[in-house]
């Protein structure tokens, strides 16, 4: 018996297309998109672009992509990463020096910022698996931007919120200005229902979809953009942004109750996914979400995965990763041992080896292909460093690095840094099942895991597997050299025989109240039937959301 939900809505259908993001006009542009005959590589494009507009504190140009296509007509998964790298010209000691005392890249300002990819993503992407010319994917959110659109109630309370925290930050009061200028004219963020423009957005739009990613990276853009980083002490360069930013990577995958579950490999935390499937799959009672056995095996899972996030992820090109060892039966077994089922672990160590805001979407077309996309400027508002003319607020990725040089995550010049982003993906028998993803940094991992349960061990469809209440553990290590207590937190709606159970075995509990917004993130998801051949979305009710099928 599933718990109660206050999401009254069906799951959405469609059998020549589907559209899910947490904004309607997104949807309803990817939806534009596939009946004049996109792909859906083109629809999600179009649904990005659009989510920029609409969530600007989440999502847009100056921040990464990260995305899993499902190519039909080659059976085949493809991986793209479209995460941008470190100022090329600044050394880990030059950085230092500069943030002393401080034992962390802060997440506001000039030297968090990274190079953006993931307008290289769009434009790799459509070259690859577009059908329409960019002016008409872009067309809607050149649109939107330019003529304005009407805020929807949690974007309007989500905007809000990230105003406060950003004036709330003294490493940010020389930027204002600018900001406020972009982003809060009125000196407040716009209510619900009020339609705001932003022309400078459109501008750049216009600019990507004449000249492709060269108008973006090159010319005169590129060198606001630099000067933007530069004068508030950053160390970007022309070259940093002329350089490569997307590249195809093969994606890593595990079994899970007869399904191949997909992720990207690091410099994201998708092995985290399959790393807590597997330990799932090693030793969880197969039970109901009202069995506290079942969740408190599964919080020790994340603390086990995520001490080896801590410890092993980071930027492939800069350290040899264990990450197929990490994934292998023997080490989940060794692993598995450590879970005591009666008693929460304060803590575990990493596995011994030899030798975090963002905005997610999927689409699919009539003819088969699916993309599972997830796209993000890191916190709200990023660095809170506008780019002059160009609509938008650059990515603070680079706070993900830790700043101690023996860790495989330590900042280096040209360097990724550890990402939170991670696309989901589901097959069975070489056939696509589910497009999915959650956000919220960390509770990323931890969302699709519980979706994923509640889609193949609770029986829930696409839509109830976002809707029910969730939890999410904090704490323990982090891949930037900060540690947290250990607490989970869960929403009102969790049963009480749930959080009862967690507390005899040793959980500190905490609920998670209104401010707090949106704590255990925000759901997306595709589900593909191959025997009637049609798709049914599901879109989280915590946002704003909506899934649309043709």
């Amino acid at each position: 018996m599933l718990e109660h939900s206050t999401d009254h809505r069906g799951a959405a259908h469609g059998q020549r297309g589907m559209a899910v993001s947490s904004q309607p006009l997104a949807s309803a542009a990817g939806l534009e998109i596939l009946r004049e005959g996109g792909t859906a590589v083109d629809a999600a494009i179009a649904m990005n672009a659009m989510l920029a507009v609409t969530e600007p504190y989440m999502c847009g140009p100056g921040g990464d992509l990260f995305a899993l296509v499902w190519a039909p007509q080659e059976r085949r998964l493809w991986g793209l990463n479209a995460s941008g790298r470190s100022a090329g010209g600044r050394t880990l000691a030059q950085l230092r020096a500069l943030l002393a005392p401080e034992t962390v890249i802060p997440i506001r300002g000039a030297h968090c910022v990274t190079t953006p990819g993931a307008v290289d993503g769009w434009c790799t992407l459509h070259a690859r698996f577009g059908r329409l010319p960019l002016p008409r994917v872009l067309g809607a959110a050149i649109a939107a931007a330019r003529e304005g659109y009407e805020v929807a109630p949690v974007t309007a309370r989500g905007w809000a919120q990230a105003l406060v925290e950003i004036k709330a930050d003294v490493a940010v009061r020389p930027y204002l200005t600018a900001f406020n200028a972009l982003f809060a004219p009125e000196g407040r963020a716009p209510a619900a229902g009020v339609r705001p423009r932003n022309g400078e957005l459109a501008d750049t739009f216009e600019l990507i979809a004449s000249e492709g990613r060269e108008g973006f990276y090159r010319g005169e853009l590129a060198q606001r953009l630099v000067a933007a980083t530069r004068e508030a002490g950053g160390a970007l360069q022309l070259q940093d942004l002329a350089g490569e930013h997307a590249r195809w990577v093969s994606p890593l995958a595990t079994s899970y109750r007869g399904y191949e579950v997909h992720a990207l490999p690091p410099n994201g935390q998708g092995a985290c996914v399959l790393q807590m499937l597997n330990l799932l799959s090693a030793g969880a009672p197969p039970t109901n979400r009202q069995d506290a056995a079942w969740w408190h095996w599964f919080i020790e899972a994340k603390k086990l995965a995520f001490a080896d996030r801590a410890r092993y992820y980071a930027d492939p090109d800069f350290s040899q990763l264990p990450v197929t060892q990490l994934l292998t039966d023997a080490y989940t077994r060794s692993r598995a041992a450590l879970i005591d089922p009666a008693r929460a672990a304060p803590d575990f160590p990493p596995g011994l080896l030899p030798g975090s805001d963002t905005t997610y979407f999927a689409v699919a077309d009539a003819e088969g292909m699916l993309v599972s996309a997830i796209q993000s400027i890191f916190n709200p508002f990023g660095s809170a460093l506008v780019v002059p003319g160009g609509g938008f607020a650059l990515q603070s990725r680079g706070a993900g690095f830790a700043l101690d040089p023996a860790h495989p995550n330590a900042y280096a010049p040209g360097k990724r840094p550890f990402h939170t982003i991670i696309p989901g993906f589901v097959t069975r028998a070489g056939v696509p099942r589910l497009a999915f993803g959650c956000i919220g940094a960390d509770m990323q991992p931890q969302g699709q895991v519980q979706v994923l349960a509640n889609l193949f061990d609770f029986g829930c469809d696409v839509q109830q597997a976002g809707a029910l209440p969730r939890l999410r553990h904090v704490g323990g290590a982090q891949p930037n050299g900060e540690h947290a207590p250990s607490v989970v937190w869960y929403e009102p709606q969790m049963p009480s025989v749930v959080l009862e159970g967690l507390a005899s075995r040793g959980h500190v509990l905490r609920e998670i109240t209104p401010e707090m917004g949106n704590f255990v993130g925000g759901y997306q998801g595709i589900l593909y039937d191959p025997a009637s051949r049609t798709f049914s979305g599901g879109s989280d009710p915590r946002f704003d959301g909506l899934a649309l099928g043709c």
